[in-house]
């Protein structure tokens, strides 16, 4: 009986499910958006209930598409959006909403903890202290939910990122793995192990943590009443490692970019925990026995930008139509848009900077906010390329994601680059990175070799345009960020 193996990749606005063959070929997707809810301005929350329901939606047509039976799944993998905070009880119900990675509302409360231990906590755990990650929103949580603080001292609360939510629904183990706890603030990556000065810092309960595990191993199998056959769940990585993964890049200076609701570029650094004061370090995975570390600069907000084009102002109807809006225009005609709509994160790393569309005159129109949205991910990306500079040699970029089917900005990408763009033929490279790690646990692949053999470019964008244009671009770029950051102090907000 031929077997396959199912990813489950778990967005910020959708859950997704996708079935790979042996040659990672896709045979069955599914996809389901789930609700975004906004308390209060700047912050940001998911139900858990309606994530689950979007992935298990997803796994059905999935396994539909695919034409297969749950029995000819061979094992399952596990990718999500990293930081993003629940709590549950043993039973696995919520007991709030999940706090999504984007939520500002713990910025103030980071920046008291990062006035005194801001060099602690970026040696222990490789991250720039900031509301992002996970520890100050378990903290909110603990602190604001009524009896919470309680229940997790009397052994009663769980807390995970959405892999260990998901994983612990579909087997009742409560597991996460090496490069999840490292987008926490609360992980040391040297010592592989939660740290009890920063559990004591943020005022943690040791006992609502999950076991850290490799991410590729056999965490448990599917309940039957799940799927109706227990199948292994062993693949769990947070979704950039997971499309670092993917993309192949195993050796130290591979770097890729993935382009989703945020830009998150990674260079493998190998077994070296390399640190740089603008950029995080990260752990990318732990395989037989090893962990492979990087550095990483978050983008918070790149294709939200476009979905605000979409959903916001509704100068666009969807995404495709940036690119045709774009091409209407020669050049941008001075017109730039900092899409810091949650702050900017790295290099900036400025929890108060608002959004911005400078530039502005009579004839601007819509097309000009389109290019500029689309410019705008690519100086972002080329501000955190800069940094890593410093560290690795960078001799093409990978990138995925959604927004690289747009030839457009791949090109533009290339060009205020001065680098290859190389876009592969699998576009799913985060849910493949998932089943890569998931297949390797059951011997589905045979190892790294085999996998590298998979991976094949589509397309490679060579950059084409002058310095002169390049850099005069980039200046004013970097002046219009100026303008933005720290405005939300400013005015107040």
């Amino acid at each position: 009986m031929e077997k396959f193996v199912l990813s489950l990749d778990e967005g910020t606005t959708s859950a997704r499910a996708i079935i790979f063959d042996r040659e990672s070929n896709v045979l069955g997707f599914g996809q389901y958006e789930f609700p975004q809810h906004y308390p209060k301005p700047g912050w940001v929350e998911h139900d858990p209930e309606e994530i689950w329901e979007a992935q298990m939606r997803a796994i059905k047509t999935a396994i539909e598409g695919a034409k297969i039976e749950p029995n000819q799944i061979a094992a399952i993998g596990v990718t999500n959006q990293r930081e993003t905070t629940i709590v549950w009880d043993k039973s696995g119900k919520p007991l709030h909403n999940a706090i999504v990675w984007q939520c500002r509302r713990t910025a103030e409360m980071v920046e008291e903890i990062k006035r005194d231990y801001g060099s602690l906590i970026k040696e222990k755990t490789g991250l720039v202290p900031d509301a992002y990650f996970s520890a100050s929103k378990l903290r909110w949580l603990l602190d604001n939910v009524p009896g919470l603080r309680e229940r997790a001292e009397k052994g009663e609360v769980l807390f995970g990122t959405v892999d260990t939510f998901l994983i612990y629904r579909l087997t009742g183990e409560h597991v996460t793995d090496y490069s999840n706890a490292s987008r926490t603030m609360l992980f040391n990556i040297k010592k592989l192990e939660w740290d009890d000065e920063l559990l004591e810092l943020f005022k943690i309960p040791e006992g609502v943590l999950p076991e850290v595990r490799e991410s590729s191993e056999v965490y448990g199998y599917t309940k039957k009443e799940i799927l109706g056959e227990e199948i292994p769940v062993s693949g769990d990585a947070g979704d950039q490692q997971a499309a670092l993964f993917g993309q192949a890049a195993f050796e130290t200076g591979m770097v890729k970019a993935t382009y989703g609701t945020g830009n998150f570029i990674l260079a493998n650094t190998g077994k070296m925990v390399r640190y740089s004061d603008n950029l995080l370090t990260t752990i990318a995975w732990g395989l037989k026995g090893r962990v492979t570390y990087a550095l990483e600069g978050s983008i918070f907000v790149t294709g939200a930008a476009v979905q605000w084009l979409r959903d916001g102002i509704k100068i666009i109807k969807n995404a495709s139509e940036t690119e045709e809006l774009a091409r209407k225009l020669a050049s941008n005609e001075g017109v730039y848009f900092v899409p810091a709509f949650v702050g900017l994160g790295a290099p900036y790393w400025d929890q108060f900077a608002r959004g911005l569309i400078i530039g502005i005159t009579r004839s601007t129109g819509r097309e000009h906010l389109a290019r500029a949205t689309l410019e705008a991910i690519a100086y972002l990306t080329r501000d955190v390329i800069e940094e890593m500079e410093a560290l690795v040699g960078i001799r093409e970029l990978r990138v995925d994601g959604g927004a690289t089917a747009n030839d457009f900005l791949m090109q533009f990408q290339a060009d205020i680059l001065n680098r290859r763009v190389v876009r592969p033929l699998v576009k799913e490279t985060t849910a493949l990175g998932a089943a890569y790690l998931a297949g390797l646990a059951v011997d589905y692949w045979e190892g790294l070799e085999e996998i590298k053999g998979l991976w094949k470019a589509e397309r490679v964008f060579e950059p084409a345009m002058d310095e002169e244009t390049r850099e005069r671009l980039y200046r004013g770029w970097k002046e219009a960020v100026k303008r933005a950051m720290g405005w939300a102090k400013v005015a107040g907000s």
